[in-house]
């Protein structure tokens, strides 16, 4: 896994396939449904940390990662980015167990307007007419879903600020995806380590091990986890971060198809009118993104001298 520039039609699958992922993760905490949400932050952590290991050994980047871990500032800042992802992974487990699914689906609908703030106000990223359209009915969208759950309104603002602010740090940190996530990995690893062995020696004691399946897919978050935030990292170095933001609204949205078709919830007249705005910006999004990555091609090619 060489990190290498990537081109943005190539992040844009790679950010696709990310929220993918993270869209299922409420049929994945199924099987961990009783496990404590600090408990299995902390062995999500511990079981991405070899699998991160895994592909800095396979692509020769052991150095690097010295390096990283020797660098004050870029460790300072990778140190900010670590807790703000174990916090965003807290609350969201811990929002799901508590069937909460509504105000974390709202938190990540919040997020990609959040993360196009950030690239707004800290990259001085700007939008086509069109992507300022797309955007407005987005908020249109997420308002008419606001309106409804002002009571959980802490969680789903505490959610997209952590995971908004996570991204943010990840993009302009002068470390690549899979060199920043691993070394995450290694800063949370005392806290992880120290946290589990209180639970198993003074605490109630660890649940691993009660339950085969339950076991497995504990282990399973190690994966569950790594991937899809090395896409997303390689995808936010590549991509302007209000598109990589814009693209957020996916993932909320398959959470919230889960909620109706498999968790039962009724389908509200505020979430049908969220729906039916938020995929209407995303196809003119998209849209205008592939229509200005085309005219790009061109006009390079139109530019190269002839051999």
């Amino acid at each position: 896994m060489a990190e290498t520039e990537t081109s943005q039609q190539r992040a844009l699958i790679l950010a696709l396939c990310t929220h993918a992922i993270w869209g299922s993760m409420p049929v994945y905490l199924i099987l961990v449904d009783h496990v404590p949400p600090l408990e299995y932050v902390a062995w999500r952590t511990l079981f991405t940390l070899p699998v991160c290991l895994f592909f800095v050994v396979r692509a020769g980047m052991l150095r690097e990662l010295w390096r990283t871990l020797a660098n004050g500032r870029t460790l300072r800042t990778l140190m900010a980015s670590a807790c703000l992802i174990a916090i965003n992974w807290f609350f969201y487990v811990w929002s799901i167990q508590n069937h909460y699914v509504y105000a974390a689906s709202l938190g990540y609908y919040i997020l990609p307007l959040n993360m196009m703030l950030l690239g707004f106000v800290f990259l001085k990223e700007r939008l086509t007419r069109l992507q300022a359209m797309a955007v407005v009915l987005a908020v249109i969208g997420v308002a008419a879903l606001a309106a409804g759950a002002l009571t959980t309104m802490w969680v789903s603002l505490l959610l997209a600020t952590t995971f908004g602010v996570y991204g943010l740090l990840r993009k302009t940190v002068a470390a690549g995806p899979l060199i920043g996530l691993t070394t995450e990995s290694v800063i949370l690893l005392p806290l992880v380590l120290g946290f589990l062995s209180w639970t198993e020696f003074a605490g109630p004691g660890v649940v691993i091990g009660r339950d085969a399946v339950e076991t497995l897919a504990i282990i399973a978050g190690g994966p569950m986890t790594a991937v899809p935030l090395l896409l997303f990292a390689t995808a936010a170095r590549a991509l302007p971060y209000t598109t990589i933001g814009f693209l957020q609204f996916i993932s909320p949205t398959i959470v919230f198809l889960l909620g109706l078709l498999l968790f039962g919830e009724d389908l509200k007249l505020a979430q049908l009118v969220c729906f039916m705005l938020i995929w209407t910006a995303i196809a003119l999004f998209t849209w205008d993104m592939f229509r200005n990555a085309r005219r790009t091609r061109k006009a390079r090619a139109t530019e190269a001298p002839a051999p």
